[in-house]
């Protein structure tokens, strides 16, 4: 909800001094009922505001939000078997925002969302080659052979992976967490990778921890956050 003055000046219906005049004189209605009080609040996005009788064109406000996916839930805004999906845990969020992209319904972690469609259609596009990084805990020991060979692109039936970075972040006599970082986005790609590199392996837990310069940091599970005018510079910066 934002001031009424403010609302009709960013639609440029006048200034926020003449637009205040105009609501003072009787000029205004929102939803057909006439507002006279200066500080008197409305939705841009879905009430019906008009100056005169003529109907008011505004601009939904763009937003820009991080959300940590928890696992086995879909990003969708419904799923036919009644499964958990993000949007489940967006009903603060008033305006209506779509995902950057995709993440498995058994994988968590970065997800953006926004409604700005310009951006999210060039942070979607094969041509800017947007990094993504996922660290995945995999059973058993990945030797550093293994790593080149994920490096170097790796055969996921039918289609040779893209040269990408795999390192090495931790291990234990059980499993080892790696980190991935691709820029393209393949259907399961990332365990399609691993399970190239044979059955003695497999995915235990997969978590997107960054997409572009935009991180996972601390965020909870379920939590979501806007993100900063210094991150939206950063990747604007990127698919320059």
């Amino acid at each position: 909800m934002e001031r009424l003055q403010k609302i009709l000046s960013e639609a440029g219906v006048a200034s926020r001094r003449e637009a205040e005049r105009m609501i003072v004189n009787g000029r205004v209605r929102v939803n057909g009922i006439l507002v006279r009080e200066l500080g008197s609040k409305a939705d841009a996005g879905t009430d019906k505001i008009t100056v005169d009788g003529k109907p008011v064109t505004t601009k939904p406000r763009l937003v820009y939000y991080a959300f940590h996916k928890p696992m086995n839930v879909m990003v969708t805004r419904k799923d036919p078997e009644d499964r958990p999906t993000v949007f489940d845990y967006l009903k603060d969020i008033k305006e209506r925002v779509n995902t950057v992209g995709r993440l498995d319904f058994d994988s968590e972690g970065l997800l953006l969302l926004m409604n700005d469609g310009d951006l999210l259609a060039k942070l979607t596009h094969p041509r800017h080659e947007v990094p993504k990084v996922y660290h995945v805990k995999v059973a058993g020991n990945i030797g550093q052979d293994e790593l080149k060979r994920l490096s170097e692109g790796v055969d996921i039936g039918g289609y040779v992976t893209q040269r990408c970075e795999a390192k090495l972040l931790k291990e234990n006599p059980h499993n080892t967490w790696i980190a991935i970082t691709i820029r393209e986005g393949k259907n399961r790609q990332i365990r399609r990778m691993i399970e190239a590199l044979g059955n003695r392996h497999e995915v235990l837990r997969l978590v997107r921890f960054a997409i572009g310069p935009i991180e996972l940091g601390d965020l909870e599970k379920g939590r979501w956050r806007a993100l900063t005018p210094k991150e939206l510079h950063d990747v604007r910066k990127t698919l320059v």
